[in-house]
């Protein structure tokens, strides 16, 4: 567990030897990210000035607790928590009776978010437990319709992330792209769209860039990782990172792009290799 001082030590050191790398990252096209939960050793404080100096533009996957602690340092707040309790990984949009709980819940939470600054809430479609592909879309698009006027209302978008179920998130229903585009289809709101996640899509399907290419107006936001181990983005693991972020940018997409990635060290120097070879 990193001491303030070892923080403050390593930060000045990557200061010093990186200013003018860091200043080029800024200029990139895609707005990078960093989730809170692989850096929760870190006091959020102190991650959100390294994220600001390096270039970043926010921080991912916070409670409302925390939503404004990024904008003291220039920062926003990328992706939120604004289901409480009331939905999680596996029990979540696909079960008819969470439906009152979970727009009870975004009834109070999207409207904070908003009022924090904070663009997107995720959303889950839970676990199978028995229940058909067919009909768990049929209630997640009955779920998200209850929903989706909230989000509009606000300027907030809900974004339902899509797992594998192959490794980490068995039974998770939400494991293809094909799935999710068809309930991004059926819901047909400017604020309800999917987060691809990178990592947990090229372990259940590959074929990334085009997916993206032809997915992309139904895509809000993008997660990281390495594959495979969900470690840093380097040269240990399979996904040509710099060429994925350029074809996201290239796509015009002006969303976020959040590193989700367990670094196997260091992990400041860690995120700012990863935000470097995804500057493009």
């Amino acid at each position: 567990m990193f001491t303030r001082r070892q923080l403050i030590g390593t930060s000045l050191s990557l200061a010093a030897c990186s200013a003018l790398p860091s200043a080029a990252m800024a200029a990139g096209r895609l707005r990078q990210s960093a989730s809170r939960w692989c850096y929760e050793k870190i006091p959020l404080d102190d991650l959100c000035a390294f994220a600001a100096r390096i270039g970043m533009q926010g921080i991912d996957l916070l409670n409302p607790v925390d939503y404004d602690v990024p904008r003291r340092h220039g920062l926003v707040c990328t992706m939120g928590y604004a289901a409480d309790d009331t939905m999680t990984i596996a029990n979540g949009l696909n079960r008819l009776e969470n439906h009152a709980a979970i727009e009870k819940a975004f009834r109070t939470g999207i409207p904070r978010a908003a009022k924090s600054g904070v663009p997107n809430v995720i959303a889950f479609s839970g676990n199978r437990r028995g229940l058909s592909d067919e009909q768990g879309a049929a209630n997640t698009v009955a779920g998200l319709n209850r929903v989706k006027r909230i989000a509009e209302d606000n300027g907030v978008t809900i974004c339902v992330e899509l797992l594998n179920s192959r490794r980490d998130h068995p039974d998770y229903m939400a494991d293809h792209s094909a799935w999710g585009v068809r309930v991004m289809k059926e819901v047909d709101s400017p604020r309800v769209k999917l987060l691809y996640d990178i990592y947990h899509m090229q372990i259940m399907e590959g074929d990334l860039i085009d997916t993206i290419r032809k997915d992309m107006p139904w895509i809000g936001h993008f997660h990281t990782g390495g594959v495979p181990g969900r470690n840093d983005l380097d040269e240990t693991q399979e996904v040509n990172w710099h060429a994925v972020a350029a074809a996201i940018a290239d796509s015009g997409f002006k969303g976020y792009f959040a590193h989700e990635f367990v670094p196997k060290g260091d992990p400041l120097p860690a995120l700012e290799r990863a935000v470097r070879t995804c500057t493009v």
